[in-house]
């Protein structure tokens, strides 16, 4: 797989998806944050929001603060959650990156791997994956 380095936009990309979380954190309910970087250069966060039941995880949320102001085009993502008195980035979960999938292809996914911190188009984090014909409507 190709991982790269992470460059300054996103630490910046990370850095906004803590500082949402920071802001909302809430130990049951609110215990992660996004951020999705378009590419007007704007960025736009979310967390996510737990229910009973079910609840949306934050990178869905982020993706529809973009998509609510007429964005269309992410660059990239990153997510976040708070681990003790530190916050740690999270790899999309199996929705997410099949969300990513349908709506941002092309988007890079700030990832952990084994402890490092990397970055990689969402296609190469779900090999194998369903291809929607969203792009046709």
């Amino acid at each position: 797989m190709n991982f790269q380095q992470l460059d300054s936009t996103d630490q910046k990309l990370v850095e906004a998806a803590k500082a949402v979380l920071q802001k909302n954190y809430h130990p049951i309910r609110h215990t992660v944050g996004a951020a999705v970087l378009c590419s007007s250069g704007n960025i736009y966060t979310g967390i996510n929001i737990e229910a009973c039941g079910y609840g949306p995880c934050a990178e869905p949320i982020a993706i529809g603060a973009a998509f609510t102001k007429g964005e269309r085009e992410i660059l990239a993502i990153a997510a976040v959650c708070k681990q003790g008195d530190e916050y740690a980035v999270l790899s999309p979960c199996g929705n997410c990156r099949q969300l990513l999938m349908d709506y941002a292809s092309e988007a890079m996914v700030i990832f952990n791997h084994d402890g490092n911190i990397l970055k990689t188009q969402v296609r190469n984090l779900l090999p194998g994956a369903y291809i929607s014909d969203f792009d046709d409507a």
